[in-house]
């Protein structure tokens, strides 16, 4: 059977890959993915210790983290778009001169 540590570690796994992707990636789009997989580790925590407590506030928040990150998704590609249409590189280097 599965319990709710295996939920958590798998939580706390998938959010640790997410970290080391948003540390070590360089490319935006891949910065986007590692977002995400941060924000799914938070639903999955979410899910299951509200499945294991018995109480839907988990889930309402899981479902508040997943349109959070619809928004994030939307706005970022648009983003992510007219970077790569004006500069033709979503690297994070090339970028170095967007200081405001």
């Amino acid at each position: 059977m599965i319990g709710l540590s295996d939920y958590l570690i798998l939580s706390a796994i998938l959010f640790s890959i997410g970290v080391i992707g948003v540390i070590r990636r360089r490319n935006l789009l891949m910065l986007f993915f590692a977002t995400e997989i941060m924000l799914n580790a938070a639903n999955v925590a979410f899910a299951a210790l509200s499945s294991f407590m018995n109480d839907l506030s988990g889930q309402m928040f899981a479902f508040f983290i997943i349109a959070v990150a619809a928004s994030e998704v939307a706005v970022g590609l648009g983003l992510l778009i007219l970077l790569y249409k004006k500069y033709g590189s979503l690297d994070l280097d090339d970028y170095t001169m967007l200081k405001g």
